[in-house]
């Protein structure tokens, strides 16, 4: 079974950057798409980005869109999230996923 550990989440002022990553125990397959959700307290987790392993192709929620950027690595398996001009309102846990395979999650925390 593939497994997803994320990594890179931590406290942040405001307008600062982070990057988060995801590595998956075992090769994408092309035609998967490779997802990040966050989940605020008290909040339903929400979808942030995704990209088509094969292709390249991203989309990006209207709330992070210019601000963040998700890519990957074929050869490490790895999916990454750099996260610039952060808000507070970008204070979440963030999770990986893919299919319905989810990581553990990584707290990123934005400071005022």
């Amino acid at each position: 079974q593939v497994q997803l550990v994320e990594s890179g989440g931590g406290l942040v002022q405001a307008g600062g950057s982070l990057r988060l990553s995801c590595v998956a125990s075992r090769p994408i397959l092309s035609y998967n798409a490779m997802r990040w959700f966050r989940q605020a307290p008290g909040k339903e987790r929400e979808f942030v980005a995704t990209i088509i392993w094969g292709s390249g192709t991203t989309n990006y929620a209207d709330s992070v869109k210019d601000r963040f950027t998700i890519s990957r690595d074929n050869a490490k398996n790895a999916v990454y999230l750099q996260m610039n001009s952060l808000k507070p309102a970008d204070t979440a846990v963030y999770y990986c996923n893919v299919d319905s395979l989810w990581g553990q999650g990584t707290q990123v925390t934005v400071s005022s």
